[in-house]
């Protein structure tokens, strides 16, 4: 038999292999064993045409209703067109060239059959052009489809090189081999107790039903067996992560009563909300311990974390320490600093002329700071007179010395990679606590938070004096006069003595406009919403100021900007001497000015879930109602318009983290990608499987606690060896 690990060109021979590798990354007989079924066709099921992706690869069961010869160039061309049905909608093939009577003989209207291609359209009708097919059977008699009417067809994920029926002959080979050698040599990660326990197949059963079907009940077994191999090998990991970090020392950093964090209490002008309080009382738990917090803070836009990590911040100087935050841009660790000191007020200015005796100092390092003023951050840090510092990925940089780092305060976490992270805890003499932040979790974030990697904390309660937020989709295209009566909002905002921001995805300077314009050249004329350049700052700004918003003191600020600009432009906002703001994302987390109302985010489709949700948590601070306007010209009826009514419907940012994660897969889970086609999960799904990774946790939590090294679990340990490659053991060991 051949071992899991043996290259396919020893098994399927070079050319189907080399295909197999190229084009679906798929190298070795596991890896082609763990190449699972998109889904099952019935043969005699009739797919649904109606619901085919645009633009992607398909394989669809369909039953042909029409074949023509059509001439075309005055009677120079011909070309064969084939009509497709399942009896609600159509789907059209077209074939040129010389092969066309051919496939007339073999598209015979009335035969099944399945035909794969990428999806396109022609004047509004979906086709596949020049696709590949296999016929189910003749269409000679009740007798000959009976035969093969009831059988379970494996579709699964192909490519235009290599189609999903090709794929399957390729594990008719393979299975055939293993069944010749009674599959000796598969290793069963699962112990035999647990498996047994929870009435599970063995691995290679699993194996050869989820590919060979019988029934649909062959393939439930198979499918609830092969989630709980990977819940539990991936929980396994995270387990002995956890079990780790529990061995590795940290300085307990318990508050000094009567010190700086209960000078900073006493002043607030306002009550802490119970999950403030709730919260930072888990958090202040993990510090006292002596072995390092590894906790994610998730709330709401605007429910009060920045206020809680500030207090974890301060009750750490109390104890001796330093403790660093770490934002993802310039404008946000100058909006985190700005607001820190101006919260703390003189316990900020510790060591300066009028400032606390209980005091600190604050400082902020950014990679465009002057030499001088990095110079006298670099020696507080070193000498320990600065307690807290706010920066970007300058902190990490190899001059930065701490004194004694004691708190790592990450701000919108998706933001920074996994190396970007532990370079920064690495600066501490012992391994600082960590407490990460994050508004609306992205998909990895939510996947991790799920598998139970991080302990987690949640602030789903608005502070008092919170506005809400209307949110409302504007089709620019179906309906122009919506976008010029969302200007006319605008302006009626601004008359009522508030403010706008207005957003776009691109900054438009002239190689911007290049690159857009050969991206364009290429383009087809379909989608030209999708097609067309992204909307830019400059742009927008210009027509604005010279439209419909002229006589409104309209400014710009994006990422290309000179610090010092972009630092005045926010100040001049928040004074209120700007009406209307046009920005990139920049304004995305951490700006804070609670005069502004309403935003328009033009090309709104071309956002992500979380993105949105963050730049709409940038209005309705204050304790007017914010007003958020999602203009896109997307059709009616699209994913991307779908994707933008879910937003509208919900301020929820949990639920919106949840279609997120739908819409754009867990990423893999143990490695660098945030999202997408990486996933190393292949049958387990985070929303839908939440049951099987509770209990997966448990039953590892168990058997690490028992055998952390897995002494006795020789199986288990090769499973986790072949998941952890070297690459993600690096990510897995650094956090």
């Amino acid at each position: 038999m051949p071992p899991l690990d043996e290259p396919l060109k020893k098994t399927l021979g070079g050319n189907t292999a080399k295909v197999l590798a190229d084009h679906l990354d798929l190298h070795t007989v596991g890896d082609l064993l763990h190449h699972y079924p998109r889904r099952y066709a019935e043969r005699g099921e009739l797919t649904r045409l109606a619901d085919l992706p645009l633009d992607e690869h398909v394989t669809v069961v369909a039953q042909v209703a029409d074949a023509r010869v059509h001439k075309f160039n005055q009677g120079r061309g011909q070309r064969l067109e084939v009509t497709l049905t399942d009896g609600s909608g159509r789907l059209q093939l077209v074939f040129f060239g010389r092969s066309i009577y051919h496939h007339q003989k073999e598209l015979v209207p009335g035969r099944r059959g399945m035909f794969a291609g990428k999806v396109g359209t022609f004047r509004n009708v979906r086709q596949l052009s020049h696709p590949a097919y296999e016929m189910l059977g003749e269409n000679s008699g009740k007798d000959a489809v009976e035969a093969w009417a009831n059988q379970l067809i494996p579709l699964y994920p192909a490519c235009s090189q290599m189609e999903s029926w090709k794929i399957s002959n390729a594990l008719d080979v393979l299975l055939a081999s293993m069944d010749a050698t009674g599959w000796q040599g598969v290793v069963d990660p699962l112990p035999a107790a647990l498996r047994d326990g929870r009435g599970l197949l063995p691995l290679p059963e699993a194996l050869r039903k989820v590919h060979r079907p019988r029934t649909k009940a062959d393939i439930e077994d198979a499918r609830a067996r092969l989630k709980w191999d990977e819940a539990f090998v991936l929980q396994v990991a995270l387990a002995r992560r956890r079990h780790a970090d529990a061995q590795l020392p940290a300085v307990p950093r318990k508050p000094a009563p009567g010190g700086l964090l209960d000078a900073f209490d006493a002043r607030l002008p306002f009550t802490l909300t119970e999950g403030q309080r709730t919260v930072s009382a888990e958090i202040f738990d993990d510090l006292a311990t002596e072995h390092p917090m590894h906790r994610l803070l998730q709330g709401e836009v605007g429910s009060g974390k920045t206020m809680v990590a500030l207090r974890a911040m301060l009750a750490v100087v109390d104890a001796g320490g330093q403790a660093a935050m770490l934002a993802p841009t310039e404008v946000l660790a100058q909006q985190h600093h700005r607001s820190i000191t101006e919260m703390m007020g003189d316990l900020a200015e510790g060591g300066l002329l009028g400032g606390s005796d209980l005091g600190t100092k604050v400082v902020l390092l950014t990679g465009s700071m002057g030499a001088a003023a990095r110079r006298r951050a670099l020696l507080e840090l070193a000498t320990g007179e600065a307690g807290v510092v706010v920066g970007t990925h300058a902190l990490i940089e190899d001059k930065v010395q701490f004194h004694d780092l004691g708190l790592v305060v990450v701000d919108e976490q998706h933001r920074f990679g996994v190396e970007q992270r532990d370079a920064l805890r690495s600066k501490g003499k012992q391994p600082p606590h960590l407490l990460v932040m994050t508004a609306t979790p992205i998909p990895r974030t939510v996947a991790m938070t799920v598998f139970g990697d991080l302990e987690t904390s949640v602030l789903d309660q608005l502070p008092a004096g919170r506005s809400p937020i209307a949110t409302h989709v504007v089709p620019a295209r179906d309906k122009p006069h919506f976008l010029a009566r969302a200007w006319e909002r605008v302006r009626e905002e601004v008359a009522g003595g508030h403010q706008a921001y207005v957003v776009c995805p691109r900054i438009g300077d002239e190689e911007d406009q290049k690159a857009a314009g050969r991206k364009n050249a290429q383009a087809s004329p379909e989608d030209e919403a999708e097609k067309r350049p992204p909307l830019a700052v400059l742009d927008v700004a210009a027509q604005l100021a010279d439209g419909p918003l002229a006589g409104l003191r309209v400014a710009v600020l994006h990422g290309r900007m000179h610090p010092d600009e972009k630092d005045d432009v926010m100040r001049r906002f928040g004074a209120g001497e700007l009406d209307v703001l046009v920005a990139t994302t920049v304004i995305e987390v951490g700006v804070n000015v609670p005069n502004a109302t309403v935003m328009v985010i033009m090309d709104a489709d071309r956002f992500g879930v979380s993105q949105l949700h963050q730049l709409r948590g940038r209005v309705g601070r204050g304790s007017a109602p914010g007003l958020c306007l999602l203009v896109s010209e997307m059709p009616e009826g699209s994913p991307a318009r779908a994707r933008l009514g879910a937003v509208a419907a919900t301020l929820d940012g949990f639920e919106l983290s949840r279609i997120d994660l739908e819409q754009r897969r867990e990423g893999d889970v143990l490695g660098q990608a945030q999202s997408g086609v990486r996933s190393s999960l292949r049958m387990l799904t985070v929303i839908d499987d939440e049951e099987v990774i509770a209990a997966a946790r448990e039953e590892a939590a168990a058997v690490v606690a028992a055998d952390p090294e897995l002494a006795g679990l020789p199986e288990l340990r090769t499973a986790l060896d072949a998941l952890l490659d070297q690459e993600r053991e690096r990510f897995l060991e650094k956090g």
